[in-house]
Formats: C-alpha cells, structure tokens, sequence
C-alpha cells in the first residue's frame, strides 16, 4: 500500500497494491498490521458502511461531536469527490478543507480522523460507497456543518444543484456549529 499525505496531514489518501490481468484484480482492501505500519493510525475498525446514491447527491458534512469517528473511506462503483474539513477549532488547520477524488478505477481510500467532518459529493450515474469507522453511529451526537459555508470555501465539482437531505440543508455555519477543542 502507498500513503499520501494531503494539505491537511492527518488526512491521508491511501492505494492498496492491485493485482490485475486479464481475468479481472484482487486488491487488499484492509489489512491492520498493514493499515497501522504504513499511517501510524492504530484505531480499532467497529463498523462498516455502504451507501448507494445517484449521480449530483451531496452528503456532509458530517461528524459526531462525541463518539468521534474516525473513517476510511472508499469507492466501489462509480465516482465520489471526497472532501474532510478540520473542525478542532484548537489545530491550525481549523475550516481547512481537502478534495479526493475516489473512485473503482483509482481504488483510492481516504483516511479521515476524527476532528473532521466528512462529505462527498457523487460525480458518476451513481455510486457504492463504503467506510469503515472508528466508533459506533451516535445520532444524538451527530452534527452538520454546511456544505457550502463560504468560510470553508469548499470547490465542489458540481454541475447543477447538490441534491441533498433534509439534514444537510439545515446544517450550521462552521462559526455557529459546536467542534472539537
């Protein structure tokens, strides 16, 4: 596996080693020893997610203010702009935001720590999109920034409008949202 640092170093994209031919791949798409050797991140994983949705679906930004999650995150149909905000309002990166695109071609994962927020943004028909975390879904503690406060600034790849949730319209500026210390 090779790890990238982004702009925001705890935030790190990760390609696991894919071995094709022309009977079709095999990649690893988790191994822990491996996952902690090559980020120094030694959390243990205690749930997986998927999630489908269609093509212009904005998601985010999310993150939970207790039971922090921690997410590694993965396309495997279609093509996702992933994006994570730093929201300890102690870093020096605090409202600073990073862009991935993953996708099944790129097999890219993104690891987001917890203290960020999370969202994607689906550029494909559709896309499968899988994460494991850190701890367990807390809705109680679940929070929402807004995708496009201007604070953030963040360039989203859109074409149109974002088709979102209920929950993601109404979230919060950054300035008005409670973060991490």
């Amino acid at each position: 596996m090779q790890v990238t640092a982004t702009d925001l170093p705890e935030v790190m994209i990760i390609e696991p080693k894919v071995f094709g031919d022309a009977r079709g791949f095999f990649l690893e798409s988790f191994n822990a020893k491996a996952f902690a050797e090559a980020t120094g991140v030694e959390l243990p994983f205690v749930q997986d997610n998927h999630s489908r949705s269609a093509q212009g679906v904005l998601r985010g930004l999310h993150y939970q203010i207790k039971q922090a999650q921690g997410k590694l995150v993965r396309v495997v149909r279609g093509a996702v702009f992933d994006v994570a905000v730093d929201v300890r309002r102690s870093s020096p990166n605090f409202g600073r935001w990073v862009g991935v695109e993953l996708s099944e071609d790129n097999n890219r994962q993104l690891w987001v720590p917890p203290g960020f927020a999370h969202g994607f943004l689906v550029l494909s028909d559709s896309a499968d999109f899988l994460y494991k975390t850190t701890d367990y879904y807390a809705p109680e503690h679940e929070r929402s920034v807004l995708w496009n406060d201007p604070a953030i600034g963040i360039d989203w790849p859109l074409t149109g409008e974002p088709l979102l949730s209920g929950k993601d319209k109404a979230g919060v500026l950054l300035k008005d949202a409670e973060v991490f210390a």
